[in-house]
């Protein structure tokens, strides 16, 4: 039976995700996001917290089961330049991530072309819309499938579930960029190439 997590009130000195969830004080996104992009506290070592490819986080290897305390964490994840961590004003912590830190599990569209507006909800409920500051990204997974990303915040970036993938691909055209036939989305007045046209038989 998976072992509980401990609350932010139990020995916060011994248990560093409780220690993490002590310091944050019950706070995230109910106060918005926390500015952890200007935060610069001593890194403390790893964790043994992973985000699983499917958006799962573990703890000790059990699966973390109250929503309200994923979210939180998920409020302070910052990607540094050599691994993921979470950040509070006090130090650092890192922890594994398998593919993206975030799911993306629900696609909104309006309009079509160049004009196009999509959204996503996350798994974690971030709100994105694709543009300049939140761009799709595209790549190959095992047996040459596409991987659709999200950016959205910082470094972080969400994947689409396989089901979205293939709804944001039936959006998809050909287009000529710079002397290329290429496949893509378009949105935002933005044109994100998936794949050269020569290779979309094979997504």
């Amino acid at each position: 039976m998976p072992q509980p997590l401990p609350e932010a009130s139990s020995t916060p000195a011994a248990d560093p995700l409780a220690r993490l969830a002590s310091s944050l004080d019950g706070g995230g996104r109910a106060k918005g996001l926390p500015p952890v992009e200007r935060w610069n506290p001593p890194y403390g070592g790893e964790i043994d917290m992973r985000i699983a490819a499917d958006g799962t986080w573990f703890y000790k290897g059990s699966a973390i089961a109250r929503p309200a305390l994923v979210k939180l964490f998920s409020s302070v994840l910052r990607r540094d330049s050599e691994r993921f961590v979470l950040v509070t004003p006090v130090e650092r912590l890192g922890i594994a991530v398998e593919d993206a830190p975030f799911l993306a599990v629900e696609m909104a569209v309006e309009g079509e072309g160049d004009t196009r507006l999509i959204a996503f909800r996350t798994n974690v409920d971030d709100l994105v819309a694709v543009g300049p500051d939140h761009p799709l990204r595209f790549a190959r997974a095992e047996g040459d499938a596409v991987k659709p990303y999200i950016l959205v915040r910082g470094a972080l970036w969400a994947r689409l579930t396989r089901a979205l993938t293939y709804d944001l691909l039936e959006l998809g055209e050909e287009r000529e960029v710079s002397g290329t036939a290429l496949f893509g989305v378009a949105a935002a007045s933005q044109f994100f190439p998936v794949a050269p046209a020569s290779e979309i038989a094979g997504l």
